[in-house]
Parts: C-alpha cells; structure tokens; sequence
C-alpha cells in the first residue's frame, strides 16, 4: 500500500473495531513491570491457556527478581512445564533476573533497546511490555497483526520483527497508539487465519490478498 492507503485502511479500522481501553493491561494482566515482562517471556510459543497455567504456578513461588533466584532451574522449570520449552525458558528468567540487578538496579528499562537487552526478550515482547505496561504508543506485532499487515498489504515483510519496523517507519502518527488494538481485533473476527470473511469485509478494495485472486478468498495460510 502507499501512504493514501495505509491512512484510508487506519481510519476504517478505527472505525469498526474497539481500540485501547482505560483498563487495557495485556493478555497477560500482570501488576507490575517485572512479571509482565517474565510473563510475555513465558508466552513465547505457548497457547495463552498454557501460558497462564505457567504464570500463575511460577508467581506463587516468587514475584522479585531476588525471590526468582533463590529459585533453582530445575524449581522454575517445573513451575513452567504448562508453557514449554521450560527449561530453556527457566534458564532465560535466571539469567534475566541476574541482569537486572546487576545491570539495572532491578528496575526494569522502559525503552525497547533496554527491553531488548535483558536474556530472553525479543521485539514482540519489548513491544508489547512497552505498550501495555509503559503506556507507549507502539504496535507490537503478534500472529495476528503480522498476518493482517502481510496480507492486506499494509506491510510486505516475511518475519514479524521486520514487519514491526516497517509499522513503526509508516503508520500514521494519530493511528499509534490504538493500531495494535485495531489490528488484532480485525484479525480475530475478520481476517481470520484459515476463513478469513473476504466478501463482508470493509478493507477488500483495498486488500491485495482480495485483489490478487479476483475476489476469490483466500485460501488457508499456514
């Protein structure tokens, strides 16, 4: 899409779809910084259902970064066992709480470089972190705003960090801070993964998946 297009896409997604809400906290929903930032860890290819299993055993044992480490590997990992890749992801909390008291005073960085920097945390969760727990205007790209973005064209990029940077280059200033709402709120009950509803949607015209099969939808994405 060119500019002209991306706003027209913005602003009729502004129009059908909720944006941020005064109480809006993330999938996840945790009190403060550091859980919300061990949680978007743990959610890392998990099902939410999974991850929230993961997140509440793991904070009934510990909810400081000193806490964390009085921990053993093996403890965290059995505590994640719902979420997998536990062990892995138990030796990243480890190594993520080390940093931030050694690095950070235990206080955990507001900026995506700093988020980026602590074991474990890529793009998608400083986005998110900074989004939901910081207040930021950003748009965190997960499943589904990547394959809203690449399939209507608002975007034409093959991994989700790539398509976030392309987001953060063109997107309308005033659409920031309500797009990642927009969009994976479109891609949950328009844009859907295997029957996207193609003939109803508002964005067809504009859509170049839509335009590239002559109005035909889609078929499956994988």
């Amino acid at each position: 899409m060119d500019a002209a297009e991306r706003e027209e896409t913005f602003r009729r997604l502004a129009a059908h779809m909720p944006g941020r809400t005064p109480t809006a906290k993330g999938p996840k929903d945790q009190p403060d910084p550091f859980r919300s930032v061990v949680s978007c860890l743990l959610s890392a290819q998990s099902r939410d259902v999974n991850t929230a299993a993961a997140v509440t055993a793991l904070f009934q044992l510990a909810r400081t970064p000193d806490d964390m480490l009085r921990l053993s590997e093996a403890e965290i990992a059995a505590a994640i066992k719902p979420c997998g890749l536990y062990n892995m992801k138990a030796r990243s909390i480890r190594r993520l709480c080390h940093a931030l008291i050694e690095e950070h005073d235990r206080v955990v960085p507001q900026t995506r470089e700093g988020l980026m920097g602590l074991p474990g945390i890529g793009r998608k969760c400083a986005d998110i972190v900074m989004s939901f727990t910081f207040d930021e205007d950003v748009i965190a790209v997960d499943t589904h705003v990547f394959r809203v973005c690449n399939r209507t064209g608002i975007t034409q990029e093959r991994t989700a960090d790539k398509t976030a940077a392309a987001l953060e280059r063109d997107v309308p200033d005033w659409a920031r801070r309500d797009g990642h709402f927009w969009l994976i709120q479109f891609g949950k009950s328009v844009c859907l993964s295997r029957r996207p509803r193609c003939e109803s949607c508002f964005l067809n015209d504009l859509c170049r998946a839509f335009s590239a099969t002559g109005g035909v939808v889609p078929p499956p994405s994988a």
